[in-house]
Protein backbone atom coordinates (compact mmCIF):
# COMPACT_ATOMS: atom_id res chain seq x y z
CA UNK A 1 0.00 0.00 0.00
CA UNK A 2 3.35 2.48 0.78
CA UNK A 3 4.79 1.72 -2.47
CA UNK A 4 1.47 2.72 -4.32
CA UNK A 5 0.76 5.86 -2.43
CA UNK A 6 4.33 6.65 -3.51
CA UNK A 7 4.17 6.14 -7.16
CA UNK A 8 1.35 8.17 -7.18
CA UNK A 9 3.10 11.28 -5.29
CA UNK A 10 5.15 11.20 -7.64
CA UNK A 11 3.19 10.32 -11.02
CA UNK A 12 2.60 14.26 -11.68
CA UNK A 13 6.32 14.74 -11.00
CA UNK A 14 7.80 12.26 -13.32
CA UNK A 15 4.69 13.70 -15.83
CA UNK A 16 5.98 17.60 -16.20
CA UNK A 17 9.10 16.41 -16.81
CA UNK A 18 8.43 14.41 -19.69
CA UNK A 19 6.09 16.92 -21.56
CA UNK A 20 7.80 18.59 -24.40
CA UNK A 21 6.55 22.01 -25.44
CA UNK A 22 5.07 22.87 -28.49
CA UNK A 23 5.84 26.43 -28.09
CA UNK A 24 8.14 29.28 -26.24
CA UNK A 25 4.95 30.36 -24.80
CA UNK A 26 2.23 28.98 -23.37
CA UNK A 27 -0.83 31.09 -22.49
CA UNK A 28 -3.72 30.11 -20.03
CA UNK A 29 -6.99 31.10 -20.10
CA UNK A 30 -8.13 30.23 -16.29
CA UNK A 31 -10.48 28.40 -17.03
CA UNK A 32 -11.70 24.89 -18.11
CA UNK A 33 -14.55 24.13 -20.41
CA UNK A 34 -16.51 21.42 -21.90
CA UNK A 35 -18.94 21.03 -25.25
CA UNK A 36 -22.57 21.13 -23.83
CA UNK A 37 -24.33 18.01 -24.48
CA UNK A 38 -26.98 19.36 -22.79
CA UNK A 39 -30.36 19.84 -24.40
CA UNK A 40 -31.42 22.42 -21.76
CA UNK A 41 -28.29 24.37 -21.57
CA UNK A 42 -25.57 25.60 -24.04
CA UNK A 43 -26.34 22.65 -26.56
CA UNK A 44 -23.05 21.92 -28.49
CA UNK A 45 -21.62 25.15 -27.17
CA UNK A 46 -18.45 25.58 -24.67
CA UNK A 47 -19.63 25.84 -21.04
CA UNK A 48 -17.15 26.36 -18.41
CA UNK A 49 -17.02 23.48 -15.62
CA UNK A 50 -14.05 25.11 -13.71
CA UNK A 51 -12.53 28.42 -12.56
CA UNK A 52 -9.11 28.60 -11.34
CA UNK A 53 -8.42 31.04 -8.23
CA UNK A 54 -6.14 34.29 -8.60
CA UNK A 55 -6.94 34.08 -12.68
CA UNK A 56 -8.04 36.99 -14.64
CA UNK A 57 -10.69 34.75 -15.19
CA UNK A 58 -12.10 34.62 -11.78
CA UNK A 59 -11.34 38.35 -11.22
CA UNK A 60 -13.60 39.08 -14.30
CA UNK A 61 -16.56 37.14 -12.55
CA UNK A 62 -16.64 33.59 -14.67
CA UNK A 63 -18.29 31.43 -13.04
CA UNK A 64 -19.70 27.52 -13.26
CA UNK A 65 -21.95 26.91 -15.62
CA UNK A 66 -21.54 30.22 -17.70
CA UNK A 67 -22.02 29.30 -21.62
CA UNK A 68 -19.73 30.84 -23.87
CA UNK A 69 -20.87 32.23 -27.11
CA UNK A 70 -18.41 34.68 -28.81
CA UNK A 71 -14.47 34.58 -28.38
CA UNK A 72 -13.14 37.75 -29.84
CA UNK A 73 -16.32 38.71 -31.54
CA UNK A 74 -16.41 34.98 -32.94
CA UNK A 75 -19.69 32.82 -32.25
CA UNK A 76 -18.59 29.46 -30.92
CA UNK A 77 -21.49 27.61 -33.20
CA UNK A 78 -20.28 24.98 -34.83
CA UNK A 79 -16.63 25.49 -32.83
CA UNK A 80 -14.11 22.19 -32.18
CA UNK A 81 -12.59 22.36 -29.22
CA UNK A 82 -9.21 23.03 -31.31
CA UNK A 83 -10.67 25.56 -32.57
CA UNK A 84 -12.17 27.05 -28.96
CA UNK A 85 -8.39 26.53 -28.10
CA UNK A 86 -6.84 28.67 -30.68
CA UNK A 87 -9.11 31.60 -30.70
CA UNK A 88 -8.53 32.02 -26.67
CA UNK A 89 -4.80 31.49 -27.16
CA UNK A 90 -4.26 34.25 -30.32
CA UNK A 91 -0.46 35.20 -30.63
CA UNK A 92 -0.36 39.11 -30.17
CA UNK A 93 -3.72 39.72 -28.15
CA UNK A 94 -2.85 40.92 -24.64
CA UNK A 95 -6.81 40.33 -24.12
CA UNK A 96 -9.52 37.90 -24.95
CA UNK A 97 -12.95 38.90 -25.10
CA UNK A 98 -16.01 36.69 -24.20
CA UNK A 99 -19.39 37.26 -24.82
CA UNK A 100 -20.94 34.47 -22.15
CA UNK A 101 -24.59 33.63 -21.40
CA UNK A 102 -25.71 32.94 -18.06
CA UNK A 103 -29.18 32.64 -15.81
CA UNK A 104 -28.60 36.20 -15.18
CA UNK A 105 -27.95 37.53 -18.14
CA UNK A 106 -28.34 36.72 -21.88
CA UNK A 107 -25.14 38.28 -22.90
CA UNK A 108 -22.20 40.43 -21.14
CA UNK A 109 -19.16 40.58 -22.22
CA UNK A 110 -15.91 40.39 -20.37
CA UNK A 111 -11.76 40.88 -20.94
CA UNK A 112 -9.69 38.03 -19.58
CA UNK A 113 -5.96 39.44 -19.40
CA UNK A 114 -3.35 36.72 -20.99
CA UNK A 115 -1.98 34.93 -18.26
CA UNK A 116 1.17 33.75 -20.36
CA UNK A 117 4.47 32.14 -19.30
CA UNK A 118 7.36 30.13 -21.02
CA UNK A 119 5.70 26.94 -22.01
CA UNK A 120 9.33 24.73 -19.87
CA UNK A 121 7.68 26.59 -16.55
CA UNK A 122 6.55 24.62 -13.75
CA UNK A 123 4.94 26.98 -11.53
CA UNK A 124 4.34 26.55 -7.49
CA UNK A 125 0.64 25.72 -7.81
CA UNK A 126 1.76 22.83 -9.97
CA UNK A 127 4.31 21.69 -7.48
CA UNK A 128 2.79 21.79 -4.67
CA UNK A 129 0.61 18.79 -6.01
CA UNK A 130 4.04 16.97 -7.39
CA UNK A 131 5.06 17.54 -3.65
CA UNK A 132 1.98 17.12 -1.39
CA UNK A 133 3.52 14.90 1.00
CA UNK A 134 5.15 17.35 2.44
CA UNK A 135 1.79 18.82 3.25
CA UNK A 136 -0.83 16.60 2.93
CA UNK A 137 -2.87 18.69 5.49
CA UNK A 138 -3.16 21.22 3.09
CA UNK A 139 -2.85 20.05 -0.41
CA UNK A 140 -5.32 17.01 -1.61
CA UNK A 141 -7.85 15.83 -3.54
CA UNK A 142 -10.88 14.23 -2.64
CA UNK A 143 -13.82 12.40 -4.48
CA UNK A 144 -17.10 11.33 -3.15
CA UNK A 145 -21.02 10.53 -4.35
CA UNK A 146 -23.98 11.50 -3.52
CA UNK A 147 -27.14 9.76 -4.31
CA UNK A 148 -28.95 12.71 -6.01
CA UNK A 149 -31.41 11.54 -8.99
CA UNK A 150 -31.84 14.52 -11.36
CA UNK A 151 -34.74 15.05 -14.10
CA UNK A 152 -34.73 17.47 -16.97
CA UNK A 153 -37.03 16.83 -19.75
CA UNK A 154 -35.06 17.55 -23.43
CA UNK A 155 -37.37 19.58 -24.63
CA UNK A 156 -36.88 22.57 -22.06
CA UNK A 157 -34.70 25.51 -22.15
CA UNK A 158 -33.53 26.64 -18.97
CA UNK A 159 -32.42 29.99 -20.13
CA UNK A 160 -35.95 31.37 -20.53
CA UNK A 161 -36.74 31.01 -16.58
CA UNK A 162 -35.82 34.46 -14.82
CA UNK A 163 -37.71 34.40 -11.78
CA UNK A 164 -39.21 31.65 -8.90
CA UNK A 165 -41.09 31.80 -5.69
CA UNK A 166 -42.45 29.02 -2.97
CA UNK A 167 -45.07 26.81 -3.32
CA UNK A 168 -47.24 27.23 0.02
CA UNK A 169 -45.61 26.72 3.88
CA UNK A 170 -47.41 23.46 5.33
CA UNK A 171 -48.18 25.15 8.92
CA UNK A 172 -47.97 22.23 10.45
CA UNK A 173 -44.08 21.52 9.15
CA UNK A 174 -43.15 25.23 8.78
CA UNK A 175 -39.77 24.78 10.50
CA UNK A 176 -38.27 22.71 7.70
CA UNK A 177 -39.81 23.82 5.10
CA UNK A 178 -39.13 27.07 5.67
CA UNK A 179 -35.40 25.46 6.46
CA UNK A 180 -35.61 24.57 2.96
CA UNK A 181 -36.94 27.13 1.11
CA UNK A 182 -34.45 29.55 2.66
CA UNK A 183 -31.30 27.44 1.28
CA UNK A 184 -32.92 26.95 -2.52
CA UNK A 185 -33.38 30.67 -2.18
CA UNK A 186 -30.00 31.47 -1.58
CA UNK A 187 -28.72 28.68 -4.09
CA UNK A 188 -31.45 29.80 -6.85
CA UNK A 189 -30.15 33.73 -6.25
CA UNK A 190 -26.61 33.59 -6.26
CA UNK A 191 -26.98 32.00 -9.90
CA UNK A 192 -28.97 34.99 -11.46
CA UNK A 193 -32.85 34.18 -10.55
CA UNK A 194 -35.14 36.64 -9.09
CA UNK A 195 -37.32 35.87 -6.17
CA UNK A 196 -40.76 37.41 -6.96
CA UNK A 197 -44.23 37.54 -4.77
CA UNK A 198 -46.37 36.83 -7.40
CA UNK A 199 -46.05 35.67 -11.64
CA UNK A 200 -43.01 33.87 -10.84
CA UNK A 201 -41.43 31.91 -14.26
CA UNK A 202 -41.00 29.10 -11.76
CA UNK A 203 -42.70 27.51 -8.46
CA UNK A 204 -40.74 25.61 -6.28
CA UNK A 205 -41.75 22.51 -4.76
CA UNK A 206 -40.34 20.68 -1.84
CA UNK A 207 -41.08 16.94 -0.25
CA UNK A 208 -39.06 15.27 2.26
CA UNK A 209 -39.48 11.88 4.56
CA UNK A 210 -36.93 10.87 7.52
CA UNK A 211 -38.08 7.92 9.51
CA UNK A 212 -36.64 4.43 10.89
CA UNK A 213 -36.32 1.70 8.18
CA UNK A 214 -39.08 -0.98 9.00
CA UNK A 215 -36.70 -3.26 6.67
CA UNK A 216 -33.50 -2.86 8.69
CA UNK A 217 -31.83 -6.41 9.41
CA UNK A 218 -28.45 -4.70 10.05
CA UNK A 219 -24.99 -4.29 8.37
CA UNK A 220 -23.71 -6.40 5.61
CA UNK A 221 -21.02 -8.58 8.24
CA UNK A 222 -19.06 -10.02 5.40
CA UNK A 223 -18.33 -6.02 3.66
CA UNK A 224 -14.89 -5.15 3.80
CA UNK A 225 -15.68 -1.71 3.02
CA UNK A 226 -15.95 1.27 5.22
CA UNK A 227 -20.10 1.30 6.11
CA UNK A 228 -20.32 5.30 6.22
CA UNK A 229 -19.01 7.82 3.93
CA UNK A 230 -16.93 10.82 3.82
CA UNK A 231 -18.63 13.97 1.98
CA UNK A 232 -17.90 17.55 1.23
CA UNK A 233 -19.74 19.65 4.09
CA UNK A 234 -20.69 22.96 2.52
CA UNK A 235 -21.22 25.10 5.85
CA UNK A 236 -17.66 24.29 7.15
CA UNK A 237 -15.96 23.73 4.15
CA UNK A 238 -14.43 20.29 4.82
CA UNK A 239 -14.66 16.41 3.96
CA UNK A 240 -16.01 15.20 6.97
CA UNK A 241 -17.56 11.96 7.96
CA UNK A 242 -21.41 11.72 7.98
CA UNK A 243 -23.46 8.59 9.60
CA UNK A 244 -24.77 7.61 5.51
CA UNK A 245 -24.48 4.13 4.41
CA UNK A 246 -22.20 3.67 0.89
CA UNK A 247 -24.12 4.07 -2.12
CA UNK A 248 -23.35 -0.07 -2.53
CA UNK A 249 -25.18 -1.12 0.87
CA UNK A 250 -28.63 -2.37 0.79
CA UNK A 251 -31.55 -0.81 2.21
CA UNK A 252 -31.83 -3.54 4.79
CA UNK A 253 -28.52 -2.36 6.57
CA UNK A 254 -30.28 1.47 7.15
CA UNK A 255 -31.70 1.73 10.32
CA UNK A 256 -32.83 5.08 8.98
CA UNK A 257 -33.94 6.61 5.50
CA UNK A 258 -34.21 9.97 4.22
CA UNK A 259 -35.31 11.61 1.31
CA UNK A 260 -35.26 15.28 0.62
CA UNK A 261 -35.69 16.71 -2.90
CA UNK A 262 -36.96 19.93 -4.79
CA UNK A 263 -38.86 20.51 -8.01
CA UNK A 264 -38.94 23.54 -10.77
CA UNK A 265 -42.34 24.05 -12.04
CA UNK A 266 -42.92 26.06 -15.10
CA UNK A 267 -45.76 28.76 -14.52
CA UNK A 268 -45.42 30.54 -17.81
CA UNK A 269 -47.03 27.61 -20.13
CA UNK A 270 -50.64 28.15 -19.86
CA UNK A 271 -51.74 25.92 -22.19
CA UNK A 272 -51.16 23.05 -19.91
CA UNK A 273 -53.55 21.21 -18.40
CA UNK A 274 -50.73 21.01 -14.82
CA UNK A 275 -47.80 23.12 -15.27
CA UNK A 276 -44.73 20.83 -16.31
CA UNK A 277 -41.83 20.06 -14.20
CA UNK A 278 -39.12 21.18 -15.96
CA UNK A 279 -36.19 20.15 -13.52
CA UNK A 280 -35.83 18.04 -10.39
CA UNK A 281 -33.38 16.93 -7.82
CA UNK A 282 -33.48 14.32 -4.87
CA UNK A 283 -31.92 12.98 -2.50
CA UNK A 284 -32.11 9.39 -0.90
CA UNK A 285 -29.91 8.55 1.99
CA UNK A 286 -29.55 4.96 3.81
CA UNK A 287 -28.48 6.33 7.91
CA UNK A 288 -26.97 4.69 10.60
CA UNK A 289 -28.36 7.11 13.19
CA UNK A 290 -30.84 9.98 12.93
CA UNK A 291 -29.75 13.38 11.00
CA UNK A 292 -31.42 16.49 11.02
CA UNK A 293 -32.96 17.53 7.63
CA UNK A 294 -32.62 21.02 8.29
CA UNK A 295 -28.82 20.09 8.77
CA UNK A 296 -29.06 18.02 5.94
CA UNK A 297 -30.29 20.67 3.70
CA UNK A 298 -28.04 23.51 4.87
CA UNK A 299 -24.79 20.91 3.97
CA UNK A 300 -26.14 19.31 0.44
CA UNK A 301 -28.70 21.65 -1.42
CA UNK A 302 -25.76 23.78 -2.10
CA UNK A 303 -24.20 20.83 -3.90
CA UNK A 304 -27.72 19.67 -5.45
CA UNK A 305 -28.13 23.06 -6.84
CA UNK A 306 -25.14 22.53 -8.89
CA UNK A 307 -26.88 20.92 -11.49
CA UNK A 308 -29.11 23.45 -12.38
CA UNK A 309 -28.66 24.66 -15.19
CA UNK A 310 -25.89 22.39 -16.53
CA UNK A 311 -27.35 18.86 -15.57
CA UNK A 312 -24.18 16.34 -15.81
CA UNK A 313 -25.03 13.96 -13.94
CA UNK A 314 -28.87 11.93 -14.02
CA UNK A 315 -27.86 9.77 -10.81
CA UNK A 316 -25.23 9.55 -8.14
CA UNK A 317 -23.09 12.37 -8.68
CA UNK A 318 -19.50 12.32 -8.56
CA UNK A 319 -17.89 15.46 -6.77
CA UNK A 320 -14.10 16.09 -6.35
CA UNK A 321 -12.93 18.56 -3.89
CA UNK A 322 -9.96 19.86 -4.10
CA UNK A 323 -7.93 21.45 -1.84
CA UNK A 324 -4.89 24.04 -2.35
CA UNK A 325 -2.56 26.12 0.35
CA UNK A 326 0.76 26.83 -0.76
CA UNK A 327 3.68 29.45 -0.73
CA UNK A 328 3.81 31.57 -3.63
CA UNK A 329 6.96 33.30 -4.65
CA UNK A 330 5.67 33.59 -8.66
CA UNK A 331 8.54 31.41 -9.81
CA UNK A 332 8.34 29.23 -12.70
CA UNK A 333 11.25 26.76 -12.72
CA UNK A 334 12.20 24.56 -15.68
CA UNK A 335 10.47 21.73 -15.89
CA UNK A 336 13.64 19.82 -16.91
CA UNK A 337 15.94 21.41 -14.73
CA UNK A 338 14.10 22.22 -11.77
CA UNK A 339 17.04 24.28 -10.20
CA UNK A 340 16.96 26.98 -13.73
CA UNK A 341 14.76 29.87 -13.21
CA UNK A 342 12.44 30.32 -16.47
CA UNK A 343 10.25 32.94 -15.44
CA UNK A 344 8.84 34.73 -12.69
CA UNK A 345 5.77 37.23 -12.29
CA UNK A 346 6.25 40.67 -11.96
CA UNK A 347 3.82 41.13 -9.08
CA UNK A 348 5.24 38.30 -7.02
CA UNK A 349 7.52 37.96 -4.41
CA UNK A 350 9.93 36.59 -5.78
CA UNK A 351 10.44 39.28 -8.23
CA UNK A 352 10.20 42.12 -5.93
CA UNK A 353 12.89 40.42 -3.70
CA UNK A 354 15.50 40.38 -7.00
CA UNK A 355 15.39 37.19 -8.37
CA UNK A 356 14.95 36.92 -12.43
CA UNK A 357 14.22 34.90 -14.97
CA UNK A 358 18.05 32.72 -16.24
CA UNK A 359 18.48 32.83 -12.53
CA UNK A 360 20.04 29.57 -11.51
CA UNK A 361 19.10 28.53 -7.93
CA UNK A 362 22.11 27.06 -6.10
CA UNK A 363 20.12 26.76 -2.30
CA UNK A 364 16.79 26.49 -1.11
CA UNK A 365 16.60 27.34 2.60
CA UNK A 366 20.29 25.68 2.77
CA UNK A 367 18.99 22.65 0.34
CA UNK A 368 21.12 21.96 -2.81
CA UNK A 369 18.98 22.37 -5.20
CA UNK A 370 21.58 21.57 -8.45
CA UNK A 371 20.08 18.11 -8.67
CA UNK A 372 18.74 15.82 -11.49
CA UNK A 373 14.93 14.98 -11.37
CA UNK A 374 15.93 11.53 -10.57
CA UNK A 375 18.07 12.35 -7.98
CA UNK A 376 14.98 14.67 -6.68
CA UNK A 377 12.61 11.56 -7.01
CA UNK A 378 14.63 9.50 -5.13
CA UNK A 379 15.32 11.90 -2.28
CA UNK A 380 11.76 12.50 -2.38
CA UNK A 381 10.47 8.78 -2.38
CA UNK A 382 13.28 8.19 0.61
CA UNK A 383 11.31 10.89 2.88
CA UNK A 384 7.97 9.59 2.15
CA UNK A 385 9.22 6.30 3.40
CA UNK A 386 11.30 7.09 6.34
CA UNK A 387 8.70 9.61 7.44
CA UNK A 388 5.30 7.67 7.03
CA UNK A 389 5.44 6.66 11.12
CA UNK A 390 4.86 9.71 11.92
CA UNK A 391 1.08 9.98 9.63
CA UNK A 392 -1.74 9.60 12.55
CA UNK A 393 -3.81 6.89 11.49
CA UNK A 394 -7.18 8.41 12.85
CA UNK A 395 -6.97 10.82 9.78
CA UNK A 396 -6.85 8.15 7.22
CA UNK A 397 -8.48 8.96 3.57
CA UNK A 398 -8.88 7.61 -0.14
CA UNK A 399 -7.54 10.85 -2.42
CA UNK A 400 -8.95 11.62 -5.69
CA UNK A 401 -6.55 9.11 -7.20
CA UNK A 402 -8.22 6.39 -4.63
CA UNK A 403 -4.84 5.68 -2.67
CA UNK A 404 -6.22 4.53 0.50
CA UNK A 405 -3.78 5.40 2.92
CA UNK A 406 -3.21 9.04 2.66
CA UNK A 407 -2.89 10.43 6.38
CA UNK A 408 -2.19 13.84 7.93
CA UNK A 409 1.02 14.14 10.09
CA UNK A 410 0.46 13.37 13.74
CA UNK A 411 0.69 16.67 15.83
CA UNK A 412 3.11 14.95 18.57
CA UNK A 413 5.49 14.27 15.99
CA UNK A 414 6.10 17.82 14.15
CA UNK A 415 9.00 18.34 15.78
CA UNK A 416 10.39 14.95 14.45
CA UNK A 417 9.28 16.10 10.73
CA UNK A 418 10.72 18.84 10.89
CA UNK A 419 14.29 18.04 11.80
CA UNK A 420 13.84 14.79 9.06
CA UNK A 421 13.35 17.75 6.75
CA UNK A 422 16.80 19.35 7.37
CA UNK A 423 18.54 16.69 6.67
CA UNK A 424 20.57 16.78 3.39
CA UNK A 425 20.18 13.49 2.14
CA UNK A 426 16.13 14.06 1.46
CA UNK A 427 16.91 17.28 -0.75
CA UNK A 428 13.64 18.75 0.56
CA UNK A 429 14.20 22.32 -0.96
CA UNK A 430 10.71 22.19 -2.03
CA UNK A 431 9.19 21.81 1.47
CA UNK A 432 9.45 25.72 1.34
CA UNK A 433 6.21 25.19 -0.46
CA UNK A 434 4.77 24.62 3.23
CA UNK A 435 7.70 26.65 5.11
CA UNK A 436 4.07 28.37 6.96
CA UNK A 437 3.47 24.71 8.23
CA UNK A 438 4.71 24.28 12.06
CA UNK A 439 5.57 20.47 11.15
CA UNK A 440 8.02 21.86 8.46
CA UNK A 441 9.28 25.25 9.65
CA UNK A 442 8.36 25.31 13.81
CA UNK A 443 9.88 29.27 13.85
CA UNK A 444 6.38 30.58 12.96
CA UNK A 445 8.82 32.74 10.21
CA UNK A 446 7.81 32.37 6.43
CA UNK A 447 10.69 33.53 4.87
CA UNK A 448 12.96 31.22 2.01
CA UNK A 449 16.29 32.62 1.75
CA UNK A 450 17.36 31.71 -2.41
CA UNK A 451 21.19 31.38 -3.19
CA UNK A 452 21.26 32.09 -6.58
CA UNK A 453 24.02 32.37 -9.64
CA UNK A 454 23.39 35.33 -11.81
CA UNK A 455 26.52 36.02 -14.89
CA UNK A 456 28.96 34.32 -11.95
CA UNK A 457 28.34 35.87 -9.25
CA UNK A 458 26.36 34.28 -6.34
CA UNK A 459 23.52 36.04 -4.95
CA UNK A 460 22.13 35.24 -1.26
CA UNK A 461 18.23 36.46 -1.78
CA UNK A 462 15.76 36.45 1.05
CA UNK A 463 11.92 36.48 -0.15
CA UNK A 464 8.86 36.71 1.58
CA UNK A 465 6.14 34.75 0.15
CA UNK A 466 2.66 35.22 0.14
CA UNK A 467 0.38 32.23 1.07
CA UNK A 468 -2.45 31.42 -1.82
CA UNK A 469 -5.41 29.11 -0.71
CA UNK A 470 -7.13 27.57 -3.56
CA UNK A 471 -10.12 25.61 -3.19
CA UNK A 472 -12.64 23.92 -6.13
CA UNK A 473 -15.42 21.72 -6.17
CA UNK A 474 -16.35 20.26 -9.19
CA UNK A 475 -18.86 17.69 -10.47
CA UNK A 476 -16.37 15.06 -12.09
Amino acid sequence: MRRIFLLSSLFIFITLSNVSAQKDIVCRPGFTYTLSESPNWGTHLPVITAVSPYTSAESVGLKYADIILKINGISTVGMSTTEIDEQLNLAGNKDTALEIKNLAKSSRTVFLKRDCKAASAVTENQLASVFEMYGLDFTNERMFLCPFKTIAPDSVDFARFKTFSFAAVDEANEKIETALNDCIENELTQKGLLLVDSSADLLVETFYYFDKNSNYVGQNKVSTETPTVKRYNSTTGLVEKFPFLRLSASNAEAEYLLQLGFRLVDKTDTTAVSAPVIWECEANERLTEPYSLEEYARIFVPLMCMQYPFVKDTENVRFKASYKTYNYTGIGFNKDSLSQVVDVDQNGPAYAAGIRANDRVLKINKQDAALSIDQLSAAYREFVLASYKYRDATTRFTNAANIKSCMFWAVDDYAAIAEMVKENKYHALFSYLYNFAPYINPTGINTCQFEVVRNLEVLDILVRPTIRTEFTLSIE
